[in-house]
């Protein structure tokens, strides 16, 4: 079964949608991740994923759920120097998350989840869950294609050093299960900065966070080690990743705080 598309329907069909209907939105990005893999990466995960769960909660039929298209273009000031980066301000991308908000209130839907590629929008879509939520009253959900390493991540096979935040060794993966004919293997390099490991507070997944932009990792605009990257490894992230927001959705669509 196809995931259920928002834009597919009449507005009528869209008063006639039951309140607890999740509507989900993915974010993505468009940005420079290293020599092998495309800009489109993390927008490529984010929706791809997104429409999965929609489409296995929808034939599942344990909860209402409508897929928004994507958001392309998001926060990426942190490869602003990279040719191939096209990103919005954090004011541009609140107001616009905050106007798609304002703009589903007007509908029965009042269950909004974001599913994130990209772990430079996470903290303005914190921002942006609450100000949605003390606004207009919906129930707002920020979910993670994947949590990156620099928040809080795991990976099951870490072959980076916890710092395979950036067109690593687990995002190559899965854009070799995805789209394997838009990576270029030939010129994944490991781009590791292993001497960060040495500071007991400050550094990623750590207690103390620090300000920064990928060129300060060094000019290949990788934050990790591609090159052991598999499309198995890949695929078996991508239904875990399925799985996990699916399961997200369900739990969504009967939310109560308190």
């Amino acid at each position: 079964m196809p995931a259920p598309q928002f834009i597919d329907l009449t507005f009528q069909q869209v008063a006639a949608l039951p309140e607890d209907t999740v509507a989900i939105l993915p974010l993505g990005a468009i940005e420079q991740h290293g020599a092998h893999l495309p800009v489109s990466t993390d927008y490529l995960v984010a929706t791809s994923v997104a429409e999965a769960a929609v489409a296995s909660v929808a034939e599942a039929g344990t909860a209402n759920v409508v897929l928004l298209p994507g958001l392309a273009y998001t926060k990426s000031d942190e490869h602003h120097w990279a040719p191939g980066t096209i990103w919005l301000t954090w004011e541009t991308l609140m107001n616009t998350l905050i106007d798609i908000g304002r703009s589903l209130a007007n509908s029965p839907v009042k269950k909004l989840m974001f599913v994130n590629g990209h772990g430079g929008n996470s903290a303005l879509g914190q921002v942006a869950c609450r100000e949605l939520h003390r606004r207009f009253g919906l129930q707002t959900f920020f979910a993670h294609s994947s949590v990156p390493k620099d928040q809080g991540g795991v990976a099951a096979i870490d072959v980076e050093n916890g710092f395979g935040v950036h067109g690593g060794h687990s995002e190559t993966s899965m854009v070799l299960h995805l789209r394997p004919e838009l990576v270029h293997m030939d010129l994944a390099t490991r781009q590791v900065p292993d001497a960060m490991a040495e500071y007991k507070h400050i550094g990623f997944g750590k207690s103390v966070s620090f300000g920064w932009t990928s060129d300060d990792f060094g000019p290949g605009g990788v934050i990790g080690d591609p090159t052991g990257a598999s499309a198995d490894l890949g695929k078996e992230l991508f239904e875990a990743a399925v799985a996990k927001i699916a399961e997200s959705i369900v739990e969504a669509s009967t939310f109560k705080i308190g």
